[in-house]
């Protein structure tokens, strides 16, 4: 279930997850490009005010954050890849986030998420986020409340199993 840690030939890091959902990728789909959906399960949306994505390549991504957190700063980035509902692709700042959508029959759906950055050190912190987010995500797919997620045994996990 956790995911797994790759260096990039460029010497950057990949954290790939792969999770098999049963719902449909129309569903699953809906779930990671529109914005009302994201809010329930895209932790690191829950900083922000406002989160724009425009569904064509080359559009921007704006997160803009809640006026408590000010010194976040804006979040920018750019749609690199699309083909709906299979693959999108998008940078966000300085990484990468691709979530790569599969049919397993009618009524599942395999997702592979991969979110690309620079900082080695930063792994176990993103792979703690990522994993309560894609929990989250399955929660709200399944229609029922997430239990909080557990932050310092998820970042213990991440912190033994990248080592």
């Amino acid at each position: 279930m956790l995911g797994t840690l790759e260096r990039t030939g460029d010497g950057r890091c990949t954290l790939r997850f792969e999770r098999r959902l049963r719902h449909p990728q129309s569903k699953v789909w809906r779930a990671i490009i529109e914005p009302g959906q994201m809010r329930a399960w895209f932790v690191q949306i829950l900083d922000y005010d406002r989160f724009r994505l425009d569904l064509a390549p080359g559009a921007e991504i704006v997160f803009v954050p809640k006026a408590e957190h000010e010194g976040m700063g804006v979040g920018h980035g750019v749609v690199t890849r699309l083909d709906p509902p299979n693959l999108l692709e998008y940078t966000w700042d300085s990484e990468t986030l691709r979530w790569e959508l599969e049919a397993d029959g009618d009524t599942a759906c395999r997702l592979v998420f991969t979110n690309t950055f620079d900082d080695r050190d930063a792994a176990a912190s993103m792979g703690a986020g990522w994993h309560a987010g894609l929990d989250l995500l399955e929660s709200m797919l399944d229609g029922r409340r997430a239990p909080e997620p557990a932050w310092d045994r998820l970042r213990a996990d991440y912190e033994h199993a990248l080592r």
